[in-house]
């Protein structure tokens, strides 16, 4: 095995930064960054690529990345790269040469004992190397990664291809027509991560909101096409309305009636700064929104990252659907367990992650949601939009023209 720095798909954010209302300079931002570990408010995307070379001369790979909005919500520093391919370099080559390729699980629980100095390996590590291990091993078996976790983790499901989520990033406009022209299940996205987007009381994201909708209908004239309308808000929804959730329930009634005739999924609505507070805000909005007309599904992304974080959220009833995030979760193998463990309690599942990916990562994540029946998952990376929809829907075309 061999690590080198890499290159992310985008970049990574100084989301309290961006939060607070920073003035935009061309594609970055005036002002000093605030989250630990950031140089800018808007740095490169981060990697190390992962290669593993089999016994029979294969070639698998892996990648470590961050998420766009690294060191917030509970979720770890952004790392250096050069740091990271070193110890992989150093530390664990040499402890996995000689593995046998034979199963996944038992290669990714590896992971899980390994230790960056006196902590667990950080979950952007834990993630590059179960995506070069899962690669390895399919090699090995002549198989695809797909059909890999489906026997190892008895899944259950079979394999077809998931609902694509496509990202608008700061074209918020032009990028819905080509989601559009190219029928993507779920969209827009949004980006909608500064108040700018919001306006007083949330009216021009409202505004936002049913354009997409009269959009879709605009340029669609088949009736059969009717995509899911998904927001990512970031915690400004609630910004808008100071944080108060009956002001806060009757503006997504109205978000859900300008969604119209779609059905409407919000990302992150408010931000309670700790997971504990968040899981509280999530339970108590819900409650509210089962005594509107209009039906909104309330998605967790932020405070919502390990298995944990997810078990404790559903348990408390705070979510509609869950952002199972790769790159925060850490390895593949708890992705896995996360979604199947979603699938048991009836929430839905989002496959997620960030533009900030590769097309590596990418490629494995769209394998892993068609094994374990996600609702949906995350045309990435970048913020193209083209490119992340055609790597992933090719990606799923080909597992099933190798397992048809």
């Amino acid at each position: 095995m061999r690590a080198a720095p890499g290159l992310g798909g985008f970049f990574v954010d100084d989301q309290a930064a961006i939060r607070s209302g920073v003035t935009r300079d061309g594609f970055g931002y005036l002002g000093e960054p605030v989250t630990r570990g950031f140089r800018g408010i808007r740095d490169p995307s981060p990697a190390v690529v992962i290669v593993i070379v089999t016994s029979d001369g294969q070639v698998a790979t892996g990648d470590c990345v961050a998420v766009q909005y690294t060191g917030v919500g509970g979720r770890e520093e952004i790392f250096s790269p050069l740091e990271v391919a070193t110890y992989l370099n150093e530390e664990i080559a040499p402890r996995i040469l000689g593995s046998r390729l034979t199963s996944f699980r038992d290669l990714a629980a590896r992971c899980d004992e390994w230790r960056w100095g006196e902590s667990p390996l950080p979950s952007a590590i834990s993630y590059g190397l179960t995506q070069a291990f899962l690669h390895a091993v399919a090699l090995a078996q002549r198989r695809t990664m797909a059909e890999v976790i489906v026997e190892e983790f008895a899944t259950g499901v079979e394999l077809s291809p998931v609902a694509l989520f496509a990202q608008s990033g700061d074209e918020r406009y032009l990028s819905v027509d080509r989601m559009i022209l190219k029928r993507v299940e779920v969209l827009p996205h949004g980006l909608i991560n500064s108040p700018d987007k919001v306006g007083p009381r949330g009216v021009d994201f409202v505004e936002y909101v049913s354009w997409v909708s009269r959009r879709v209908r605009h340029l669609s004239t088949e009736a059969e096409y009717r995509p899911t309308l998904h927001f990512d808000t970031y915690g400004t929804l609630g910004i808008a309305c100071g944080n108060q959730l009956t002001e806060l329930a009757s503006l997504l009634s109205e978000v859900g009636e300008a969604a119209q005739p779609f059905n409407v999924q919000i990302e992150h609505p408010i931000d309670g700064g700790t997971r504990e507070a968040q899981i509280l805000l999530m339970s108590e909005l819900r409650r509210l929104l089962k005594e509107s007309t209009v039906d909104v599904k309330i998605v967790a992304d932020e405070w919502c990252n390990t298995l944990e974080d997810i078990r404790e959220f559903v348990t408390a009833g705070a979510v509609d659907l869950v952002h199972v995030k790769v790159p925060d979760v850490g390895g593949l193998h708890h992705s896995v367990e996360a979604l199947l463990y979603l699938r048991e309690q009836g929430v839905g599942r989002y496959f997620g992650g960030s533009c900030t990916e590769t097309d590596v990562s990418a490629r494995v994540s769209a394998q892993v949601a068609m094994a374990c029946g996600a609702n949906q998952v995350l045309a990435k990376p970048g913020m193209g939009v083209d490119e992340g929809i055609q790597i992933m829907r090719n990606e799923m075309t080909r597992v099933m023209l190798l397992t048809s």
